[in-house]
């Protein structure tokens, strides 16, 4: 099983083995850096058409259900496509949500703390 995992920051790409014969848990097989961006991002990997980022960039939607942990932007702040505008923790795993554009934040409007939908917008730009 494959899964990317984000540890202070850096993803990592690791190649999990479920252990058989009644015992519980897994091993790491393989560990190594992710490759970014060419790679799609947690977010874009498990996101639905539903909960994708509006067509038009203007939207960032939530490609998950679970809380704010921290927001990172405020409204008025200029980002680079990929930069992080806050984190969700789900199920205990963060999960960094990044600009899809670079532009001007216009709403954020989520605060840490927050329960969210899968597909509720979340920060809109200018």
């Amino acid at each position: 099983m494959k899964l990317r995992i984000t540890v202070e920051g850096i993803a990592y790409d690791v190649d999990v083995e479920v252990l058989e014969n009644g015992n519980t848990g897994a091993r790491v097989t393989s560990l190594k850096p992710a490759a970014i961006p060419s790679t799609p991002s947690h977010s874009e990997q498990f996101a639905s058409p539903a909960s994708s980022n509006a067509a038009d960039g203007k939207q960032v939607k939530s490609p998950i259900a679970g809380h704010v942990l921290s927001v990172v932007v405020k409204a008025g702040d200029k980002v680079e496509m990929n930069d992080t505008l806050l984190v969700l923790e789900a199920m205990k795993m963060e999960s960094t949500v990044a600009s899809p554009i670079a532009g001007t934040v216009k709403t954020v409007r989520i605060d840490a703390g927050d329960a969210v939908r899968m597909g509720d917008v979340l920060v809109e730009f200018e």
